[in-house]
């Protein structure tokens, strides 16, 4: 885009200095009075302020449109990344989700398995402690 702006720069000097070289080489030849050659030096050069302002107004309106198109292309992008990330929060939260039914079921499986084997455990020493007491009894 840099180069774009040079060139066009570029270009503008020299139409200006070749239309401002061409307009005092045609002056300086052609057989007019200082009175004519002072007005043909003043319209060539109104014509080439104006040609100057032409091309000026169009680079701006081109501007314009490029800083448009732009801001247009950054929106949508800025919209589809928004949505983009919206989607990856729903997964991310539904994967989420779906861990923690899967950690509780996990977690309430080895708790039953737990209190099960507490209650094993628990009987098993209960009667180890009835075995010995008969034994001691006897």
């Amino acid at each position: 885009m840099s180069k774009d702006n040079g060139s066009g720069k570029n270009f503008l000097i020299g139409f200006i200095a070749g239309g401002a070289i061409g307009a005092i080489f045609a002056l300086l030849y052609a057989p007019k009075s200082g009175k004519e050659l002072r007005g043909d030096i003043k319209s060539k050069t109104d014509s080439l302020m104006d040609d100057a302002n032409e091309y000026i107004s169009e680079a701006k309106d081109k501007a314009k449109d490029l800083i448009n198109d732009g801001r247009k292309k950054s929106d949508k992008l800025i919209s589809e990344a928004k949505v983009k990330s919206e989607e990856l929060l729903k997964d991310a939260e539904k994967i989420f989700n779906d861990a923690k039914v899967k950690a509780n079921t996990v977690l309430a499986a080895g708790k039953e398995t737990i209190e099960k084997e507490t209650d094993n455990l628990k009987s098993a020493f209960k009667a180890g402690v009835d075995a010995y007491k008969n034994t001691k009894n006897l």
